[in-house]
């Protein structure tokens, strides 16, 4: 994994993550410009599957200004994710179970200098598990400030 441009961090406290995949994206010369400028935000975006194919709903990718407007994008637009035949009828099974969900996590460059998208089949978690979460979290980070401070 290369450069994260950005993380979905909603999705971490939403979800419970089950499986992880490496997805690719269809995107538009403005839209890769955009993304290596880091305009990206994955906070309310999600997966479903269309005829067969993922499609990443409400990912906010912005204009940048240098881009005329008839070359420019839709912002919140549908993109297509690029996977294996295998891995789509995986994600289908997964969503066809009650209470699972596909979310993205992060995108980012890999090591070729292709944008590609981190998803995964997720679970969403109940209040209470998220509370028990919250406070695991703080009493790690209450250890370690006290083995800091030795």
């Amino acid at each position: 994994m290369g450069e994260t441009l950005a993380r979905n961090k909603k999705a971490y406290h939403d979800y419970e993550i089950i499986e992880k995949f490496e997805a690719g994206i269809v995107l538009q010369g403005s839209e890769v410009k955009a993304l290596r400028a880091k305009r990206v935000n994955l906070k309310d975006s999600f997966i479903k599957i269309v005829k067969d194919e993922p499609i990443l709903f409400n990912m906010h990718i912005g204009r940048l200004e240098t881009t005329h407007h008839y070359y420019g994008h839709e912002e919140r637009g549908a993109r297509k994710l690029l996977l294996h035949k295998k891995e789509i009828e995986k994600l289908k099974k997964a969503v066809e179970r009650e209470g699972y969900t596909i979310v993205p996590l992060s995108i980012y460059f890999n090591h070729k200098n292709i944008a590609k998208v981190q998803i995964a089949i997720a679970k969403g978690k109940k209040l209470h598990d998220k509370r028990a979460d919250l406070k695991a979290k703080d009493q790690k980070r209450d250890i370690e400030r006290s083995l800091k401070g030795l």
